[in-house]
């Protein structure tokens, strides 16, 4: 909003948009890119919104709980920790034994899947291709790049995708699906990603007929895989009002910047962001780390060798108020929780406020993750909120969290 109304959007120096070779934002539908959609089912027991086809987290434990007709009776999760990753993390867990059924596809047994009643291994990544669908949309340069399998898989594994389709045709078998749909799965599995890659390149706006820029017309995965670092398409350039859905439709493009929605949502959100926290509360906000991903690389040895990193990053004043010593193990409590790690001085927080990583607390026995147990750690999750969310959208508010502190 700022970039558009001081005249910096799609200008150089100001928010750009990339192009890329594999259009996820001007794709046909046959690439899998829908329409963006709002509030067309919502949850069972709060009512939150659907969007793009998905539920907030925040709910599934309660919807899990809450039984009734249709009632939510399975689970599956793809490389997904939501033990660790959702809010209130503890009364999913528990909400998990009321399941009649749980399915992981993963190489993890972690603090989720260890209740699966069946994991499906896909292949490592250094057993399949990669190519990044999600971060060349929003990249500051154009440009990119394909990366071919490092090792052959054996004929007893199965990567990712195959095993997605594998299930999906015996659900469409089982639910009777007209044959139709169960053609337009077997012809996914035929193509493969290198399949769905080419046809996206050619039909991408660096494809045949489509190219921008001299000598780089066609782009094709014969000419990806001829290039192993990657190939520069150049520095953005100024592409509204192009790439805007209506515009692609012949219809006359607006940017709507002031939904009626959002307007409305306004006027109670100034109402929370003037209210003042009790004295002796605390904000709780997430970070991340350089060695860590989530909770899926701690059970990597290199990965978690040097000082713990599993701590309360707190003010020095907050520290003595609360009589807090550094590097001593201090106590966090939220509405849902209340956790124990170890004190980290740091003037560079704001006073009133504490931070705890994310993706640690494995201390949840049955996992068989030896070095993640080692440094087990604690979840912010654990603490965060399912009641917490932002009203309009349902989205969890992970960050801001009210909690209290004091020496353990």
């Amino acid at each position: 909003m700022v970039n558009l109304l001081t005249g910096n959007l799609d200008r150089r120096g100001g928010s750009m948009f990339a192009k890329p070779a594999f259009d996820i934002v001007g794709g046909p539908r046959a690439l899998g890119v829908g329409q963006g959609s709002f509030g067309r089912w919502s949850s069972k027991v709060r009512g939150l919104p659907e969007f793009g086809g998905e539920l907030p987290v925040a709910t599934l434990a309660e919807d899990i709980e809450a039984g009734g007709p249709e009632p939510i009776r399975a689970l599956v999760t793809v490389a997904g920790n939501p033990v660790l990753s959702t809010p209130n993390g503890p009364r999913l867990e528990a909400a998990l034994a009321g399941l009649d059924f749980q399915l992981a596809i993963d190489f993890y047994r972690g603090e989720t899947t260890k209740h699966a009643d069946l994991i499906l291994p896909p292949t490592g990544p250094l057993e399949h291709s990669h190519f990044d669908v999600a971060f060349h949309a929003i990249a500051v340069r154009n440009t990119i790049k394909y990366s071919p399998a490092v090792f052959d898989a054996s004929p007893a594994q199965r990567h990712d995708h195959q095993i997605l389709a594998g299930l999906e045709r015996r659900l469409l078998r089982l639910r009777g699906a007209p044959i139709h749909a169960r053609a337009a799965v077997r012809l996914r599995e035929k193509l493969g990603p290198e399949g769905i890659l080419e046809v996206g390149l050619r039909a991408g706006p660096w494809g045949f007929g489509g190219g921008l820029r001299a000598g780089l017309q066609g782009m094709s995965m014969s000419k990806l895989r001829a290039a192993p670092h990657g190939i520069d398409l150049g520095p953005l350039q100024p592409c509204l009002p192009d790439r805007l859905p209506s515009r692609r439709g012949g219809v006359q493009a607006h940017i709507d910047i002031a939904p009626e929605i959002f307007v409305a949502d306004l006027q109670a959100r100034g109402v929370e962001l003037r209210q003042t926290p009790a004295p002796d509360e605390l904000v709780l906000v997430g970070r991340r780390q350089l060695r860590s991903n989530n909770s899926w690389l701690h059970n990597v040895p290199k990965l978690m060798t040097g000082k713990q990193r599993c701590t309360v990053l707190i003010h020095p004043e907050d520290a003595q108020r609360l009589g807090i010593d550094d590097r001593a193990p201090m106590w966090l409590q939220s509405r849902v929780g209340r956790v124990v790690a170890p004190a980290q001085f740091d003037d560079g927080m704001m006073p009133g406020v504490v931070s705890l990583p994310h993706g640690f607390g494995h201390d949840r026995p049955g996992t068989g993750q030896k070095v993640a147990t080692a440094h087990a750690g604690v979840s912010i999750n654990d603490l965060t909120d399912e009641q917490r969310i932002d009203e309009l959208s349902g989205v969890a508010a992970f960050s801001g969290v009210p909690v209290r502190a004091g020496p353990a």
